[in-house]
């Protein structure tokens, strides 16, 4: 009963399309539309924070994602002393070991999480719902590595990546269908799931030097 419920649960979250540190609704509101008991609520809502899928704070509610290591207040420091190129430097040093990690850890949730992940970006009607679920992907990846530093670690980056501003607004209301991103995504996971850790590294490198040289052109570091 649990296990179906928490699947629910996440399959709700997730469809809503909801960012990083977004509040999901009220255990109550939750309760009417999944049909159940808040006593079973709580029991699937403990299961997805022990996933890293989602955190509560007492008094304030639940939110999604992992619980940020970092408060507001140091996010903001951050930012202000960090250019986005080193931000760069650090995605382009750390999520390739976590994909490489991924390959050897992950399972089949996991993977069906990723899939679904990549599957949403690609369908996404704008770019909210895009980022949104490009942000839901690296972070799958992130709590495949089973190591819960790493995980606190992608975080912190993750928190100071999300306060900085990068580059121009959108010019279209959505990412094109060749959209290039699409394709890395899809290379990223493929090779996760065949538990191919070096194959997933130089992909998730290949996908971030890709994003970044439209972003940052000019300011991307070398390899090496």
């Amino acid at each position: 009963m649990t296990t179906d419920l928490t699947k629910r649960l996440r399959d709700l979250i997730d469809d809503a399309g909801y960012r990083h540190n977004d509040r999901i609704p009220p255990e109550r509101d939750l309760c009417m539309r999944l049909g159940t008991t808040r006593n079973q609520l709580r029991k699937s809502l403990s299961e997805l924070e022990a996933q890293g899928r989602i955190w509560r704070h007492v008094g304030r509610g639940t939110f999604v994602g992992a619980r940020p290591v970092l408060n507001l207040q140091d996010v903001t420091y951050l930012r202000d002393q960090i250019k986005p190129e080193q931000v760069v430097t650090v995605r382009l040093n750390i999520e390739p070991e976590l994909s490489r990690l991924a390959a050897q850890h992950a399972g089949k949730t996991d993977c069906e999480q990723m899939k679904l992940c990549a599957e949403k970006c690609r369908n996404a009607e704008d770019w909210r719902a895009y980022e949104a679920w490009d942000n839901h992907l690296h972070h799958a990846i992130a709590r495949a590595t089973r190591n819960q530093l790493y995980l606190y670690f992608f975080e912190t980056l993750n928190s100071v990546r999300r306060s900085i501003v990068w580059g121009q607004p959108r010019e279209t209301r959505a990412p094109a269908t060749d959209y290039s991103s699409f394709r890395e995504h899809d290379e990223i996971v493929a090779a996760i799931i065949a538990g191919q850790g070096e194959l997933a590294a130089i992909a998730m490198r290949r996908h971030l030097r890709s994003v970044y040289s439209r972003v940052l052109p000019g300011n991307i570091p070398e390899d090496g």
